[in-house]
């Protein structure tokens, strides 16, 4: 037996052991319909999480002891937008699906495919690598501590992990693999293209929203604002490292692979997601393990002048 058929067998069996609820009930959809113009949740998700990162850093940076002043948050939050959309889709392009790079068949005004965004396909790694190289340009230009910087900015990253995976829900995309759970769901799934209700399945956006994106921004919150943790460089952006890496090591367990990437999967024992994931999971680490063997700062430290 093929493994397409195995799949569509193991299919058969979920669907008939373990009905599922229908993601089609919920009513949902993939936007906010302004008439001349759809604003579509996904990129709304983007668009909140920036503004809330925005707003949150000014907020931390007035607190005794920041590393950075107004200004240098205003230019964290241009250039770290950009290292957002740009990194994120080159990443995904290179990692994910490097046909992006030559295909112009898209249709509508713009053809290439790289630069059709509202399609989808927008990489983690990418758009972290992206936020990494503004924060690292911000802080040279500033004559600020890198590290420090990456402490203030890791804080508010997984409010947009949070919103990004409830988009991804809503759109009905990325889903789960195949399963029995009782809170499985069934996603429409196109075949010859027809629509069907495909197998019950894990509804992995959620637990991606859960793990990369509430639970680990609730723990930074606590450990910013109710302990002494940012007067220990480097502390909140290993934790930060660890977490979301080690949440979406673990999503990836429920979460379906990429059509073209199932047979990389399988040859390899993990996703290519996980085999990303590895090397920040150490990272993260070991920048936690050196932060708590150094000494903290002085918490009176003077805020750098705005002037």
């Amino acid at each position: 037996m093929s493994l397409l058929s195995e799949a569509a067998a193991s299919s058969a069996v979920l669907s008939a052991a373990a009905p599922a609820i229908q993601w089609a009930d919920l009513g949902l959809k993939e936007g906010i319909d302004l008439g001349f113009f759809t604003l579509r949740y996904y990129s709304l998700a983007y668009l909140l999480g920036i503004l809330f990162f925005y707003w949150h850093l000014s907020k931390m940076i007035k607190q005794p002891g920041a590393p950075m002043a107004q200004r240098h948050a205003d230019d964290l939050f241009f250039y770290g937008t950009l290292g957002v959309i740009l990194g994120g889709r080159l990443g995904y392009a290179m990692f994910y699906q490097p046909e992006l790079f030559t295909s112009f068949d898209g249709d509508g005004f713009v053809s290439w495919k790289l630069l059709r965004l509202w399609d989808g396909g927008m990489s983690f790694h990418g758009g972290l690598l992206g936020v990494l190289l503004a924060i690292f340009f911000v802080s040279r230009q500033g004559n600020l501590k890198f590290l420090r910087v990456a402490d203030y900015v890791s804080v508010s990253v997984p409010m947009g992990m949070f919103l990004g995976r409830l988009a991804n829900f809503v759109n009905g995309e990325l889903w789960g693999r195949t399963t029995d759970v009782p809170w499985a769901m069934s996603f429409p799934e196109v075949i010859n293209g027809v629509t069907i209700a495909g197998p019950p399945r894990h509804p992995s956006q959620l637990y991606e929203a859960m793990l990369e994106g509430l639970l680990l921004l609730i723990l930074l919150l606590f450990m910013f604002w109710k302990t002494r943790s940012r007067y220990r460089p480097g502390l909140l952006v290993g934790v930060f490292t660890m977490g979301i890496a080690g949440g979406r090591f673990i999503v990836e367990y429920f979460r379906q692979p990429d059509a073209h990437l199932t047979e990389f999967a399988m040859n390899t024992g993990l996703s290519m997601g996980q085999w990303l994931t590895i090397p920040l999971i150490l990272l993260g680490l070991a920048i936690t393990i050196w932060s708590l063997r150094q000494p903290p700062l002085a918490s009176g430290a003077p805020n750098p002048s705005d002037d």
